[in-house]
This record gives C-alpha cells, structure tokens and sequence, in this order.
C-alpha cells in the first residue's frame, strides 16, 4: 500500500558525511536507508533532517560539536541545492502542502543534540531563520539543559528556559531521548505540542528510549505525536513488521483516534532493523501489514501524513498566539 510518507526524524545528514565526518555523500542515490532515488516512489514525501551532535563528539572523534553542525548544515543545505527540482527545503506546513500537490518533496531542518551551538537558548531565533523547526533538548548524555534516558536528571533553568524560547518560535521540542524525570518536567511547563519525534513503545518492549502508556497519554494531551522508530533495540527481541505493528496497537489501545501517531524512523542513524524493513522503500510494506492487522486505510493516512502536518501546524499556531 503506497502513502505518502511525513517521516520526523532521520540522521542522514551525518550518514552522508561519512566516518570522517567531511565526505561528499549524495544524496540522489547512496547505499543508506534513505535516497531521493528510491522516495521517488512514494506518491509524496516529507523527510525532517536532523542536525545532531553530541559533546562525545570530542573525545571519541576529536572534532568540536560546533564544527558537526555546521558540516551537517551544509550537507543537506549542498545537496538540497543539487536536487532542488525534487526536494525543496520548507519552512512552514503551507510550503509542504503546496509541494505535495505539485509532485515536489520537503525537507524540513531539526535538531538533535543542542551541543552544535552551545546549549544556547538564545540562538533558537536564528536557528528558526535558517529554517529548524524541530528540537530535542540532548542526546544520550547529561548536558547544561537536561539529563537523558540513560543518566535521569531532570530539567535545569536554561532547559526551561529553551523549552519556552522553542515553542514561542513555533519551535516543537522533542523528547526522545530525554530522561523520564526531564520528560515530566517539559510537561508540566509546555504551552504547546509537544512530540517524540522517534520512540515506540516500553510496554511493548521495554527499552528506556521507549514511551510508557503515561507518557504516550501526556504526549497525546499537548496535542503532539509519538515517531515510530525503525530501530531494531527499540522495537522487541528478534523484530519482525509484525512487531513494529504491535506498538502502533498497542498506542492505538491508549488513543483510539488514531491522531497522535506518526513516523520517525530514525534511519540512518541505526544500524539494524526488524526484519523486512531495509530503508525508506520499505514503507509501503509497513503499511500493508497495518492494514492487514486492521488499521483502516483513513487511519493510516493519518499515521504516515496527517498527523505530522497536523501538529507542525498546531506549532504554528501557538507561535502566533
């Protein structure tokens, strides 16, 4: 079954530039998960390109977090320029719409890991300029804004801080990869959706990465959406397409709309998948097996296009409250 893909999160950028981190990949045609060649196929495309940088940059690759981000700024800004008569970078849902019905793909900016510039909430507005409209607060590490998944501590004040500066720019702050204790207190601050851009299920399987049923809730009450990811640790022991359909289920047990579901299939970014997913090509099969498992055909329109254009313009909306 062949939809239109909104896909919220991939690491391609970094993919591109290779283990030196300053290679030429193309981004027409690679041996990755992800390549216009291939997205050609879907009946429309929408890929969120993260920037991502974390300070172990440094001491395993000796090169600065500031130096990554600009690298992989340029990448995509370099190979968008080389393609721009099939993608276009966007900068609002309005452009994506547009490109849609034109036969034109998106790209859309995002920021994974706040490393690249310094933790600093008061570069957001220029980074809102240059066209990001997605960011996580940190990556697998403790920084000056919050702690992870993997460390727990919570908020610090300039995490508030960026928090609030984010979304009054219409910014959506992300919380994959966040700690459980940071996630609640985004959620008792946030006045606008807020999304997991690339995270399944921990009731599911119980990865720390992972959403619990209260946390999927919360995300569901600010109107924002959940990302499933393609990555195998995420996903269950031996994955195959059916387990990646068991926690699309499972969220659809807690939200029955089908609203607050989305695709963030961290491509790129991982190295094995469930088995029967290899790349961006392998959508339409996911989607045929949800609709063999019962997700109706409206649903999943709204899982792998509407959902996404739908909180990318409830951001919208609150920036200009």
């Amino acid at each position: 079954m062949n939809l239109p893909v909104f896909d919220l999160h991939c690491d391609t950028a970094l993919a591109l530039m290779g283990k030196d981190m300053n290679d030429a990949g193309s981004l027409a045609s690679n041996q990755g998960h992800i390549d216009l060649h291939r997205a050609a196929a879907l009946p429309g495309y929408c890929q969120c390109f993260a920037c991502f940088t974390t300070p172990i940059m440094e001491e395993t690759d000796h090169i600065s977090p500031v130096v990554v981000f600009e690298r992989e700024l340029a990448t995509v800004q370099r190979e968008l320029d080389k393609n721009r008569k099939r993608m276009q970078l966007v900068y609002s849902p309005e452009e994506i719409e547009e490109n849609l019905e034109k036969g034109m793909m998106s790209a859309v900016l995002t920021i994974e890991g706040t490393a690249g510039f310094g933790y600093d909430p008061e570069l957001l507005g220029d980074l809102y300029q240059i066209g990001f409209r997605i960011s996580t607060l940190g990556w697998n590490e403790s920084n000056p804004l919050t702690g992870s998944h993997l460390t727990g501590e919570g908020l610090s004040d300039r995490g508030r801080a960026y928090v609030k500066a984010a979304q009054e720019l219409g910014i959506l702050v992300d919380v994959s990869h966040i700690s459980d204790q940071g996630f609640w207190d985004i959620m008792k601050i946030t006045d606008a959706p807020v999304i997991a851009s690339h995270s399944n299920s921990r009731a599911v399987f119980g990865a720390s990465r992972n959403l619990t049923d209260d946390m999927f809730k919360a995300v569901v009450e600010t109107g924002g959406v959940a990302g499933l990811n393609q990555c195998r640790d995420f996903i269950g022991e031996n994955p195959d397409l059916d387990t990646v359909c068991d926690h699309v289920l499972h969220f659809l047990e807690l939200d029955p709309s089908g609203k607050h579901i989305a695709l963030g299939g961290d491509l790129d970014g991982i190295e094995t998948m469930a088995e029967g997913f290899e790349g961006i090509q392998s959508y339409p099969v996911l989607a045929q097996r949800l609709l063999e498992r019962g997700v109706s055909e409206p649903m999943l329109m709204d899982i792998y296009w509407n959902n996404a254009m739908g909180v990318m313009k409830r951001a919208v909306c609150n920036h200009q409250k």
